[in-house]
């Protein structure tokens, strides 16, 4: 496997926040992704979603980075800084 430099990936740092909206005739609760924030600091975006989790109306959120292969556009899993409130389940993701 090839070794990837800094010069062909580039790290991302996000907040995602989860509202719950209710659907169907069952009238379930689902998340659904809020807002996208991107930070260029791991500590930019975990305190944004910990500023958005104690928000109004807001049901949880993540703050995580993932990489980029600039050459393919592939970006890696998430790997999870904090996850706060009502979130997705990892196997969502």
């Amino acid at each position: 496997m090839a070794q990837h430099d800094e010069s062909t990936t580039k790290r991302h740092y996000i907040c995602q926040t989860y509202v719950e909206k209710i659907e169907g005739r069952e009238g379930l609760a689902v998340l659904k992704i809020g807002k996208q924030f991107q930070y260029t600091t791991a500590s930019q975006a975990q305190e944004r979603a910990e500023r958005e989790a104690r928000a109004e109306g807001c049901a949880g959120a993540d703050a995580y980075s993932v990489e980029e292969d600039l050459s393919s556009g592939e970006v890696s899993a998430p790997v999870f800084l904090v996850r706060l409130g009502n979130v997705p389940e990892l196997d969502d993701f």
